[in-house]
């Protein structure tokens, strides 16, 4: 039996099992456990009702060919035009097939945390750190995703030194993961008295909002102190030590947040963060280390590559891994990245299916 046809099988099994799992009443009283199913169910969903078309168009065929033996000759005429019919769509079905069986990225479906720091170009940096932060809410909003602001230290020229934000939605992290890198753009600040263009960059990192099941970090490898939160110029500053400073020691990761209504509030905040950012750094270690890292167009989504220019003289956007430019940086400001982020998927499909025929 064909390969494809095997996978197809084992995942309406697995489909199946899923949706009696959903069913129980047990199942159903575990949110957590209830929504990771869900999420599991829902990544399959595509699969399995592309198979079930296949067993009707090979039923369809099969019939066919029989009627295409009848006496009558109208209805082996008849016959033998859903037979090219039924082959036709087939055909297409299969190449459709093909393409869901690439092996997804299993963090696809989680949610995502994307955090943006200005960088190169000063107060410029900021305020772009600002205006992509913009973008990818409306970009959210777009998809029906909900995004909730983790960490945010506000820049007095406008804009943003830092801001971490948390996006919630089916397959999130899929349609963020390919913004991970620096950012720059090209204009003219509203500083500059001369009207000569500048180039700044802001850096983003994105990364999968993984389970306490997905990675296990002892309380021992974590330093948590508190500490007295300060806003923007020294104001806001509150009289509790509310803010959270959490250290992972094996890596030296650490987060600080003080933006919560409570030490509670940024505890659980900068835990959230720190799983993520743990998590992702024993995946690099681990693809290092097995020298499994995949080399490609889209690159790796390190702080340091310069993935994207925005010009805004000549309202031009160019995706350097790709080979993309759009004239319309006014649209793409606005969170119409539907374009870019479909290009990305398409390619990062196109090269796996080369590696899987390799």
């Amino acid at each position: 039996m064909d390969a494809k046809i095997v996978k197809l099988q084992e995942i309406e099994k697995r489909y199946n099992e899923i949706s009696e799992l959903l069913s129980r009443d047990d199942i159903a009283q575990d949110p957590k456990q209830f929504t990771k199913l869900s999420k599991e169910q829902a990544s399959l969903k595509g699969a399995f009702d592309a198979y079930q078309e296949y067993k009707k168009l090979i039923s369809a065929i099969d019939e066919a060919k029989v009627m295409t033996e009848d006496n009558d000759p109208e209805i082996r005429e008849m016959a033998q035009s859903e037979l090219e019919e039924s082959t036709e769509r087939l055909a297409k079905l299969m190449t459709h097939i093909e393409t869901l069986l690439i092996p997804k990225d299993p963090e696809d479906a989680y949610d995502c945390i994307v955090e943006i720091r200005g960088a190169a170009g000063g107060d410029e940096g900021n305020i772009f750190a600002g205006d992509l932060f913009r973008m990818y809410s409306y970009y959210a909003e777009s998809l029906g995703y909900k995004i909730q602001v983790m960490e945010a230290s506000e820049s007095e020229a406008g804009g943003y030194t830092l801001i971490s934000f948390l996006v919630k939605g089916q397959d999130a992290y899929r349609h963020f993961k390919f913004e991970s890198g620096a950012h720059r753009v090209q204009r003219v600040p509203k500083t500059e008295t001369q009207g000569r263009i500048h180039t700044s960059t802001a850096t983003v990192l994105v990364l999968p909002d993984v389970e306490e099941d997905d990675v296990e970090i002892p309380d021992s490898d974590l330093t948590i102190e508190t500490h007295r939160s300060s806003g923007a110029g020294g104001q806001h500053i509150n009289k509790t030590d509310s803010a959270v400073r959490i250290t992972h020691i094996p890596t030296g990761i650490t987060v600080n947040c003080q933006d919560g209504r409570s030490q509670m509030a940024n505890r659980e905040t900068a835990l959230k963060i720190i799983r993520a950012r743990v998590y992702d750094e024993m995946a690099r270690r681990k693809a290092e280390k097995e020298g499994a890292i995949r080399k490609s167009k889209i690159g790796t989504g390190d702080r340091s590559e310069k993935i994207r220019t925005y010009n805004y003289p000549q309202n031009r956007v160019s995706d350097h891994r790709i080979g993309l430019t759009i004239n319309q940086l006014d649209r793409i400001m606005e969170g119409k990245l539907d374009d870019i982020v479909n290009a990305l998927l398409a390619n990062d499909e196109k090269e796996k299916l080369l590696h899987e025929q390799l």
